[in-house]
């Protein structure tokens, strides 16, 4: 990376002095759809932020099942990933490229440091956590409140909204996965969202109508 590449997507963001650091030490990556960037029990070694593409944020458990916690997009920094580095956990999700993706990856002892350092990098680690944590209440209300066909339709609303494409490249079971559920009951479910006249499947394919 250099400066005037830093500038171009980050002037106005951040600070001069920040941009100028940023330019020397962070790490651009392009990354293919499905690329997994970090998984659960590995230390956090960098923090990346998003320039293009979508990432999705998954928790699983000990059976293998993956919920889904939120996504990732443009100028978007995973909370978890700075928690974590933070107290020197870690990590305890799964995060995975949703579709090709670029990203730059900051190392994390400089996390801690321009939190002290800058205060525009302090604006942008709370409006994370913020952003972050409206997504996870969103995520409850959906488990606690909507029923799993309204979940369904949710989630690919959201991938629809994150890959700005109607039509979702997916299969029932990785679905199923995000949903905490069977891919019997997913494939029911869109059965009967096609007949609502919501979405119009084919193989391995799903279009938001």
């Amino acid at each position: 990376m250099n400066l005037t590449f830093v500038e171009k997507n980050f002037t106005g963001l951040f600070e001069k002095a920040l941009l100028e650091e940023l330019s020397q030490i962070g790490n651009y990556m392009e990354l293919d759809e499905g690329h997994v960037i970090m998984r659960p029990g590995g230390y956090i070694r960098t923090v990346p932020i998003v320039l293009t593409g979508s990432i999705k944020i998954l928790r699983p458990d000990d059976e293998g099942r993956e919920a889904l916690l939120y996504y990732l997009g443009g100028m978007d920094s995973c909370a978890m990933s700075l928690t974590c580095c933070l107290d020197r956990k870690k990590s305890e999700i799964l995060a995975i490229t949703e579709e090709k993706t670029t990203l730059i990856t900051i190392p994390v002892e400089k996390i801690e440091e321009w939190m002290c350092k800058y205060s525009t990098w302090r604006q942008f680690v709370f409006l994370t956590y913020q952003r972050r944590f409206e997504d996870l209440l969103n995520a409850v209300d959906e488990i606690a409140f909507h029923k799993l066909d309204e979940r369904l339709l949710s989630l690919l609303q959201r991938k629809s909204k994150q890959t700005k494409n109607k039509t979702i490249v997916i299969t029932h079971e990785v679905l199923a996965g995000e949903l905490a559920t069977s891919r019997e009951v997913v494939s029911r479910l869109l059965k009967q969202l096609e007949k609502l006249g919501k979405v119009k499947l084919s193989r391995n394919k799903i279009e938001l109508m």
